[in-house]
């Protein structure tokens, strides 16, 4: 419907001194407006960082338009203000604000808050104190809205414990409508606050951390966790879409008025990854792999386009180049595109002949960077984080790159991983030294236009991560993963062709913290709400960091770095993510642990099943035959996989990890 003439929650002069308006004003092309008064339920879904980032989520846009298609809901986004508008509102006393309504967020019936990163964790702070929402459940009135949080970092929610009513562990398409429907029901029966919530933790998927309690042992270590009521459940099993092509999915998304980090149509082509990489959450937590079809592929990227006016589409997956009908697609949005003027994204993909074939194409004018992600230097360690990519498929990738006219290459690499040498941290000096040979062996000198090649190698610090075989290692010192840094920007400057190698590496401080966060328990609850009063947020941001103060907070409640970061932990301590069932079982990751110490690598999904327990929800790749020694156990009523099927070849990856996903691909994108 048409969007009425709104009143802005900011005036005129109070815009005009922020440094981008456009953040908070609303009413972009596709949002939604609804009759407030015609509506039974409110929902405000929160990304905790500033806009750019905040629209740029494709799980947002899916929720909001899942939530917005439902008559008695209308979904609004809130987003963090900047720090120029932060200090605005505390000054003046204005409330947080949703886009769409421009109302304050305290009215709302729920706050949604996505928790994509746990150094973003102090700007959920920041959103509940601006909406002036009480930032302990235990504190919230009837009359407050009723704080949910998803996304990858639920997967391990207690160190925010404290700060939510609800979690919703899994994807989110499928428990929102039970959910809203239960609080209608109790609403109108004026059950209250505490008796939705008892309701609500009966759902699946859904988490109450106040109908829970943990004691710990002299040691620090968790000594019990269990639900205090009866008809609690002791594990909340995530929740799945069964059906890719049978879900929602933004066929109108918002087009910003401004620019954002991912300014183009965004096609979800599939969800999990066959790899199998050890380091990796989003790999392990978004089995099984299930792919949307070729034809809704179809449909979906023409509508989008049509219904947004971008010029760019970009696929999204963790493995491009496993989705089965990939050259179909391809070929497809290149004669759609290219009829209209519209590029194609294509990140995640391996460097092989199709794909340097397909961004040959896409790319004909000018030839951006290509990305390889070994992730580690030498074959060794590679094995032990089951990378599986071999040195030659890398140097055979860039041979072909180079080949067909690129002229500089991206390398990922982690640094800290479990096991890690001195020789294996040489290895990544030597492998860029390597690829840039291979320029020179490849491209004669009449055909180098630009001279020379550019090798970017780039250094990420290895943070364990819930839910991955990693889970139990020990994490490098800050001090610790500079030494390996020092020594990784020495050993490049000894090799023969190091003026054409470039290195960065990431900050230290922030990943041992970030460590600390995604393996912490309840009691980090306290360090969080401490470092936020000493006036931290948006510690994602590195000129905004400050790591001296989360240590005093630390020190302050006394717990320890050590504790948290530096130790490995035994395989039968209780964890704090124990009572969460993500579908991999606990012993598959155990194997996979002692197969990394065992420098072992395992086969991915598609060449042999590992038994790693999602076969339970009985989709995706789980039901589709292959060759394989030892069938995957079959759900009960579902037939066992057949041994008979197509022959998967162990083909070579080139994925890379950053932060919370597992994306392997070419192009610029890192996201």
């Amino acid at each position: 419907m048409n969007k009425p003439v709104r009143q802005l929650a900011l005036s005129d002069e109070i815009l005009m001194r922020v440094e981008k308006p456009a953040r908070y004003i609303g009413g972009e092309y596709n949002s939604v407006w609804k009759d407030s008064a015609k509506v039974d339920v409110r929902f405000a879904f929160c990304f905790p960082d500033v806009y750019e980032i905040g629209m740029s989520h494709l799980g947002i846009q899916i929720l909001y338009d899942m939530l917005n298609a439902m008559e008695d809901v209308w979904c609004e986004r809130v987003y963090s203000p900047w720090t120029d508008l932060d200090a605005i509102l505390r000054r003046e006393q204005i409330p947080l604000f949703a886009l769409e309504s421009q109302e304050p967020v305290k009215i709302f019936d729920f706050l949604g808050i996505t928790l994509q990163y746990e150094m973003c964790y102090t700007n959920i702070l920041q959103v509940l104190d601006l909406s002036q929402i009480p930032l302990y459940a235990q504190d919230r009135a009837e009359d407050c809205p009723i704080v949910i949080g998803g996304g990858p970092c639920a997967y391990n929610p207690e160190p925010l414990a404290a700060f939510f009513d609800l979690f919703y562990i899994g994807e989110g398409e499928t428990q929102y409508r039970n959910l809203i429907d239960l609080y209608k029901t109790c609403r109108a029966e004026r059950l209250g606050r505490k008796e939705f919530l008892r309701r609500a933790a009966r759902l699946p998927g859904i988490y109450a951390p106040g109908f829970y309690e943990v004691s710990y042992k002299e040691d620090g270590t968790i000594a019990s966790f269990r639900p205090i009521e009866e008809g609690i459940p002791d594990k909340v099993r995530k929740e799945i879409v069964t059906d890719l092509s049978d879900t929602y999915y933004p066929r109108r998304p918002i087009v910003p008025f401004m620019k954002v980090t991912q300014d183009r149509v965004v096609l979800e082509i599939q969800r999990g990854c066959i790899r199998g990489c050890r380091f990796c959450q989003a790999g392990q937590v978004y089995r099984p792999v299930r792919e949307r079809s070729l034809e809704t592929l179809q449909e979906l990227a023409l509508e989008m386009l049509q219904n947004t006016g971008h010029e760019e589409i970009s696929l999204s997956s963790l493995s491009s180049s496993d989705y089965s009908r990939l050259p179909e697609l391809v070929s497809f949005l290149m004669e759609t595109c290219s009829r209209n003027h519209i590029n194609i994204s294509l990140p995640s993909l391996r460097i092989d002949a199709f794909s340097l074939d397909v961004m040959g194409k896409v790319q004909d004018v000018k030839k951006s960077s290509l990305t390889f992600a070994p992730e580690a230097g030498s074959q060794r360690l590679r094995n032990v984080i089951n990378k599986g990519l071999t040195e030659e498929v890398i140097l055979q990738g860039a041979a072909q790159a180079f080949a067909g006219g690129w002229t500089r290459v991206k390398l990922y690499f982690m640094l800290g991983l479990p096991t890690e040498t001195e020789e294996d941290i040489r290895g990544i000096a030597e492998l860029s030294n390597h690829i840039a040979a291979t320029f020179f062996e490849t491209v004669p000198k009449d055909k180098r236009t630009n001279g020379k090649v550019q090798i970017v190698a780039s250094t990420s610090f290895f943070v364990p991560k819930p839910f991955t075989p990693f889970q139990w290692a020990s994490q490098c010192t800050r001090e610790e993963f500079l030494e390996k840094a020092y020594f990784t920007r020495k050993a490049i400057s000894e090799q023969l062709n190091q003026k054409s190698i470039k290195y960065n590496w990431h900050e230290a401080d922030a990943s041992v913290m970030e460590g600390i966060l995604a393996r912490g328990d309840r009691r980090l609850g306290q360090v969080i709400r401490k470092v936020y009063e000493k006036g931290c947020f948006y510690d994602a941001w590195g000129e905004y960091y400050q790591n001296e103060r989360w240590l005093e907070a630390i020190e302050e409640c006394g717990l320890s770095v050590d504790f948290y970061a530096h130790r490995e932990r035994p395989l039968d301590e209780i964890l704090p993510w124990d009572f969460i069932d993500c579908g991999v079982t606990k012993e598959y990751l155990i194997q996979e642990w002692e197969k990394a110490r065992r420098e072992e690598p395992s086969d991915n999904c598609k060449v042999r099943c590992q038994n790693c327990g999602v076969a339970s929800f009985g989709t995706g790749i789980c039901r589709e035959p292959r060759v394989t020694k030892s069938p995957c156990p079959s759900k009960e009523g579902m037939p066992a996989r057949s041994e008979e099927g197509t022959v998967y070849g162990p083909e070579e990856e080139s994925a890379r990890s950053e932060e919370k996903t597992c994306q392997a691909g070419t192009g610029e994108e890192r996201t």
